[in-house]
């Protein structure tokens, strides 16, 4: 492996550009060549000139390369970076399709190649932290995780639905913070924008290991939310990705008094505390397990396998929402 990786990215819209910007602030990686049929609508080449598709990107001899470009192309470009020889992290979602998605996994896995999918919110500093706290016992047993991400729609997106652009976040998330893959899902959408494809999805279910799981995305709300929150044994964390706070309502300890509040049988109110801690970029920390990886560290990079779970997934949701009916992810492929 070269000391210093040569790295190409392909396709630099409202994404691609700030990947642009991470690469070339990286320590060990070197942004070689940036490829976008569509030129560089940002001003983000720089000395670098455009090149017009995938394999004169790949012709610049690159080690590792970032795919940014809308979700239906993915699979073409992938199997090309693989076919190369290229280590590549892919935008999420993995694929617009289950089969294409399944194609991309077994080639990387084949090569022996690194090939990751940029499911973000995982390297965001509020869930990293909330987490390390539950894997040090500090919630306790885990109950349920439900989460909303909200806002209006996003012009740029024009290829997926919010479930496969948004959702795709929060199934990844889910299963990464519990530690355990969905078991079973039901789904509603709706479609309110005059699109083919749902702005609107509410996911219900349960994880493997029994965790309740609840995700609100809509594309529908002039109020944009990103939060998450785990509640468990011992109290409830509150993850807000957008700004990267998390904060612990713990169960009380103290005695209630008022009679008509404390006939009822449960939990109270305790301290709440707001932790302080590093907040890192999230697209660096990626960036930063991404090229790990590829040098052969132990990092919690997304892999294909996992970008390709979460679609397996997502898919199952849109096809309860179509059927009307549970999906168990046991009978996916």
């Amino acid at each position: 492996m070269a000391e210093v990786l040569r790295a190409g990215l392909l396709g630099v819209g409202m994404m691609g550009r700030h990947h642009a910007r991470v690469l070339r602030e990286l320590d060990g990686v070197e942004l070689v060549g940036i490829a976008d049929p569509g030129g560089d609508p940002h001003g983000v080449a720089g000395d670098l000139r455009i090149l017009p598709d995938i394999d004169a990107l790949i012709g610049e001899g690159i080690d590792v390369a970032v795919v940014a470009v809308p979700t239906r192309f993915h699979e073409e470009a992938a199997l090309k970076l693989a076919a190369a020889g290229v280590h590549t992290l892919v935008e999420k979602p993995i694929a617009h399709s289950l089969e294409a998605g399944q194609r991309m996994v077994d080639a990387f896995r084949e090569a022996g190649l690194v090939g990751a999918v940029g499911h973000i919110e995982r390297f965001n500093p509020a869930l990293q932290e909330l987490r390390r706290r539950i894997e040090a016992g500090e919630l306790g047993a885990v109950y349920q995780v439900a989460t909303r991400r909200q806002g209006p729609f996003p012009a740029r997106i024009a290829d997926v639905g919010v479930a496969k652009d948004l959702a795709s976040h929060d199934v990844d998330l889910t299963a990464w913070v519990v530690q355990s893959d969905y078991d079973r899902v039901f789904a509603q959408t709706a479609f309110k924008s005059g699109r083919e494809y749902e702005d609107m999805i509410t996911i219900t279910g349960r994880t493997k290991s029994g965790v309740i799981v609840n995700n609100i995305v809509n594309w529908l709300s002039p109020m944009k939310e990103r939060v998450t929150v785990v509640t468990g044994e011992k109290g409830a964390f509150v993850a807000d990705t957008s700004t990267g706070d998390l904060t612990f309502y713990a169960n009380g300890t103290i005695p209630l008094e008022w009679e008509s509040v404390s006939s009822f049988r449960g939990v109270s109110e305790g301290d709440v505390t707001r932790y302080a801690f590093a907040k890192r970029e999230p697209l660096r920390v990626e960036h930063e397990a991404f090229r790990d990886a590829v040098l052969g560290h132990d990092t919690d990079v997304v892999t294909m396998e996992q970008g390709q779970r979460t679609l397996v997934v997502i898919e199952a949701a849109l096809d309860s929402a179509r059927t009307g009916s549970v999906r168990s992810l046991a009978e996916q492929p």
